[in-house]
């Protein structure tokens, strides 16, 4: 079933917001998110293992 609502957002917005659509639903990336044992500040680096595991960094 395909929500035209969501893929219109997506498709205004780009790639970036379907990479983050898959990626937010990975049931991986949410247990390796949920494991951090904090939320990333706005000013501070993401853990150096969860960067090299998901390529993603907090700014």
């Amino acid at each position: 079933m395909t929500d035209p609502d969501a893929f219109g957002a997506i498709a205004r917005r780009g790639r970036s917001a379907l990479a983050w659509e898959v990626l937010r639903r990975d049931p991986a990336y949410r247990a390796a998110y949920a494991r951090l044992s904090t939320s990333p500040a706005l000013d501070a680096a993401a853990d150096p293992a969860f960067v090299a595991d998901w390529g993603l960094h907090f700014p």
